[in-house]
């Protein structure tokens, strides 16, 4: 399976987990020249733009690491678009949901750990 198909992957285990927690999936892979914003959800009051992170494991650094700096302000640009372009009165939040799957795609197991408000 090449990265792209495992990153896609990875992204749908998250949304299969934020489903069964009572989100509502809004949008998936929105993008623009500002950045891209792997899920989009909605809970409550809140508006949910969640970077998703896949890793064998956490072996070299914890998935979220890799959400840099440089990412989160991509992220949030892509947010002010995406919340310019649609008529939600929801309060936005910026979540991180790490997927270890030691195996990829053929995991018997998959941990997620989601991080809530991870950054602002």
């Amino acid at each position: 399976m090449d990265r792209k198909s495992l990153g896609a992957w990875g992204e749908q285990q998250a949304a299969r987990y934020l489903r069964l927690r009572g989100y509502r999936i809004l949008d998936q892979n929105f993008s623009c020249r500002s950045g891209e914003i792997d899920i989009i959800a909605k809970k409550g009051n809140f508006i949910v733009f969640a970077e998703v992170k896949l890793r064998k494991n956490a072996d070299f650094a914890e998935a979220r690491e890799f959400v840099t700096y440089a990412k989160q302000r991509r992220i949030l640009a892509a947010a002010g678009l995406y919340l310019a372009t649609h008529d939600l009165d929801l309060q936005p939040r910026f979540d991180v949901i790490e997927v270890y799957a030691p195996n990829g795609e053929s995991s018997r197991k998959v941990r997620i750990n989601h991080l809530i408000d991870a950054y602002q």
